[in-house]
């Protein structure tokens, strides 16, 4: 049996892995949202099937997940998502990679700067109305 360490939890993976609803449970990530992600080639490789033709998510399954999870959060689009799938399956994509992420590292520092200019817009009222009410 394997661990892996999601965000904010500790999940034992027994050698034939998790059923889709065990993945979900693990990761936040609902069934539904799952099967999206390996249809639409989000996932490294679509997650193998036991015997039954279930999903059986391996800890290298799980570990891409939460990476895609974050990606997700911070904003990435799935179309880029995408091209990290696909340079990840093969060797050698180091400078794709990098490329992508370094893009999106300025979408999100921009991203915080604008949150930011509108966080001390909201002080200010606070502080007007505050000044206001006294």
């Amino acid at each position: 049996m394997s661990e892996v360490l999601l965000p904010q939890v500790s999940v034992e993976i027994p050698p034939d892995g998790l059923s889709i609803g065990q993945a979900s449970e693990a990761t936040g990530v609902g069934v539904e949202a799952l099967r999206y992600y390996e249809r639409e080639g989000l996932l490294l490789d679509p997650a193998p099937r036991d015997a039954s033709g279930r999903r059986r998510y391996r800890e290298r399954d799980l570990a891409w997940i939460a990476g895609l999870v974050m990606l997700r959060e911070t904003g990435m689009s799935i179309a880029d998502i995408r091209v990290m799938a696909d340079l990840s399956r093969r060797e050698g994509t180091e400078a794709g990679r990098l490329e992508v992420l370094t893009r999106h590292r300025e979408r999100v520092i921009a991203e915080m700067r604008r949150t930011q200019r509108h966080l001390a817009a909201i002080e200010q009222k606070i502080a007007h109305y505050r000044k206001s009410l006294q």
